[in-house]
């Protein structure tokens, strides 16, 4: 069974860094096509970044240079470095699974809650 849980999440002031983690089961992160995205109080989710199974990365403009996505093939894990957090970036974060080899997927995990204020 494919399945996503994120951890990480806390309350932190801006300027701050945090790590999310995706752990992944069900499927192999490396041959994989994985997201992250983040839904603000009010507004709709939003793309944040992406890995494709061949390894390229990109990013929403809002968070370019400022937020790092990776995997780690041996933990299965996706994870988000997310530094110089602002008040803007205060958000549910959520990891999705795309694609795994050849096969279409929309799997989503449980969401962890990152908060940044003052």
């Amino acid at each position: 069974q494919v399945r996503l849980v994120e951890y990480g999440g806390d309350l932190v002031h801006p300027g701050e860094s945090l790590t999310l983690s995706c752990a992944a089961s069900g499927f192999t992160v490396n041959l994989s096509t994985m997201k992250w995205f983040r839904q603000a109080p009010g507004k709709e989710r939003e793309f944040v970044a992406g890995i494709m199974w061949g390894g390229d990365k990109n990013y929403a403009d809002s968070v370019k240079g400022r937020f790092t996505i990776s995997r780690d093939n041996a933990k299965n894990t996706l994870y988000l470095q997310m530094n110089d957090l602002k008040t803007e970036d205060t958000a549910v974060y959520y990891c999705n699974l795309e694609r795994f080899r050849s096969t279409a997927y929309d799997v989503w995990g449980q969401g962890t809650q990152v908060t940044v204020s003052s």
